[in-house]
């Protein structure tokens, strides 16, 4: 009996094109990072630009030009008030500097590092350990990066607006692509891509909101300074799974350290009450919103969030998630790939090929 090589040799081309398609996206970065930003925005706005139609009977042209001017509303008073905070925080720099050199000195004293009374903390850390050439390269990295962040806005915005326009006929689109026999399995595809992106992007928007409203009271409560700060790393941060909300409470921490030393009390309870916010909100509210349905063990999330992190940086951190939803899904309706989505998933999970 002659042996069928169809699926040895159908993953061994799977493995190459992998391969090929994680080059392309790190080499194409510049140029896949907004697109994969405005897909993920026209999905997360598509319900809301629904509902207009439906509800308010307001035209998908119109409804769409609603959503993509509170997008930039949004976009523009986060922005001010993020640039007015690092302003602040730059203008008042001397007013932390005793705290700096006091906790300085005490470094100093257990590690034996240099320090020079006579010299600010600037000038006392500048020569040790390279920190003239790392502060020089994370200068040259932020400002190329708000450089590259500026021109690639303008083209997500666009690139928003276009697919949110375009998303209502995206179905039929698709129908009209494919083979009559691969339409229904096309259409599973799409639909379950929809529904689960958008139920996950909606719930992690508003636990995240949650997350950092709750740090903006907490700062305002304990009188740390720059509370809109903190809260819009916390908000931003908890896109990024366990690893993000952990680095929020240790930098919002420090700071609280810095400006209450040596008084320990607040930092404490800053310190506790980011802790149990992450925790009661990420480990327990949103689990039972989002329940089962994304289906990803958490080894399968951790390895997309390094795989991602190495492809795009912080903002494929962010995206890690939902690209791996997408793949999940993808492998659930091809039956060669079954056993992908089994790995990436908590559960096994049947096919929804016909």
């Amino acid at each position: 009996m002659e042996r069928d090589y169809t699926k040895p040799i159908f993953f061994v081309l799977l493995f190459f094109a992998i391969i090929l398609m994680g080059f392309l996206c790190k080499v194409l970065s510049s140029v896949l990072i907004p697109v994969a930003i405005a897909i993920f925005m026209a999905l997360a706005f598509y319900p809301i630009v629904k509902n207009l139609e439906a509800k308010a009977k307001i035209k998908w042209v119109f409804g769409t030009l609603i959503v993509v001017l509170i997008v930039l509303v949004a976009i523009g008073s986060v922005s001010s008030i993020l640039a007015k905070g690092v302003s602040t925080i730059a203008s008042e720099y001397s007013k932390y500097e005793n705290r700096f050199m006091s906790i300085y000195r005490l470094l100093a004293q257990q590690f034996n590092l240099e320090i020079d009374e006579d010299k600010s903390f600037i000038n006392n850390i500048w020569g040790i350990l390279e920190v003239r050439q790392y502060v020089q390269d994370l200068a040259l990295g932020f400002s190329s990066g708000v450089l590259s962040l500026s021109k690639s806005l303008i083209l997500i915005l666009i690139m928003f607006a276009f697919l949110l326009l375009e998303i209502k006929a995206f179905k039929n689109r698709i129908t009209n692509a494919v083979k009559v026999e691969n339409k229904q399995t096309v259409l599973n595809i799409s639909q379950q891509i929809g529904q689960d992106v958008v139920r996950f992007l909606s719930i992690k928007f508003f636990i995240s909101l949650a997350t950092g409203l709750l740090v903006f009271f907490a700062s305002l409560i304990i009188g740390l300074d720059f509370p809109i700060v903190w809260a819009f790393l916390a908000f931003v941060m908890n896109f990024i799974p366990t690893f993000g909300s952990i680095i929020s409470t240790l930098l919002t921490t420090l700071f609280a350290l810095l400006q209450f030393y040596p008084h320990y009390g607040k930092v404490i309870f800053i310190f506790l009450f980011m802790l149990s916010v992450n925790f009661l909100l990420g480990n327990i509210l949103e689990p039972r919103i989002e329940g089962e349905r994304l289906g990803l063990s958490p080894f399968a999330i951790l390895v997309s969030l390094a795989l991602w992190g190495y492809l795009w940086g912080f903002i494929g951190m962010i995206l890690a998630v939902p690209m791996t939803v997408i793949v999940k899904i993808f492998c659930e309706n091809i039956p060669y790939l079954n056993i992908v989505s089994t790995i990436l998933g908590n559960k096994s999970k049947k096919s929804m090929s016909p």
